[in-house]
Parts: C-alpha cells; structure tokens; sequence
C-alpha cells in the first residue's frame, strides 16, 4: 500500500466528516419548548407547576432584580435589560417563536440570568416551573 497516496485521502474523508457533524450540531439542539419542559421535569422529578413559576418569575430573591424586571410582569411584549436598556425579545414561546428552540441557548439564559435574579443556577425544578408558566400565555 503506498502510503503517500493514503494521506491525502484520509485528509479528504476526516475533512469530511468533520464538516458532516458540524452540519448536524445545530440539529442535535434543536427542541420545542414542550420538550425542553418535559426534561427539566424528568431531571426535577416532579411535575411543573405554572402558578410557582409565574410566582418565581415576578418576585425577586435577595437580589435587586427579578426575571420580570427586564422580560416584563407578563413577557409576552419586548422587554428591556435593566441596567443597559437593550430591547429583548419577548420570552413567552407563543409571542416569540425563537424562544426555547436551542437547548444550548436555553442553558446559556437560564445560567446568566439566574445567576443575577437569585445568585445561583436555577433548579430542574424552578426552570419547569417558569416554562411550564411561560408555555400557558397565549396570544
């Protein structure tokens, strides 16, 4: 076997499958904010209760925010960021049809912002509960 000729495509087929699997990444997050609910259920053990959310999501917890400070008491209308004043979207899946469709993304959110409205991650539990309430606003 030459092995001169061997390089160059081996070369080919890793340039390829590299660039097959990035192709498919973008689908590997995709989700429904339906399934993304029913993993933080399955992870919190325990059924979502979209009145603690609503709950969780308007009050604040020892913190000077809370999550409606920038989304809006009821997120279905674009919010604005508290201490820069960026517009954000709104949050409600049915008003947004962005929101809640990336897994990645939706970790990403879910870190910052707990992390500045309650100074930690946010558990299986709370993150169920607010999208299981945000899930319930309709247009």
């Amino acid at each position: 076997m030459n092995l001169s000729t061997l390089k160059p495509s081996l070369a080919r087929w890793a340039t390829a499958t590299v660039l097959a699997c990035a192709t498919l990444l973008p689908a590997a997050q995709a989700a429904t904010p339906t399934e993304l609910l029913t993993g933080y259920a399955a992870q919190a053990g325990s059924a979502p209760v979209p009145a603690r959310g609503q709950e969780f999501f308007t009050r604040t917890h020892g913190k000077e925010w809370s999550c409606s400070t920038c989304h809006g008491a009821v997120p279905t209308q674009t919010g604005k960021h508290a201490s820069t004043g960026k517009p954000i979207g709104a949050l409600a899946p049915a008003f947004n049809a962005e929101r809640f469709t990336d897994k990645a993304k939706t970790e990403k959110w879910f870190r910052r912002n707990c992390n500045d409205v309650v100074g930690r991650e946010c558990t299986p539990s709370e993150k169920a509960d607010v999208l299981s309430w945000l899930i319930t606003l309709k247009p």
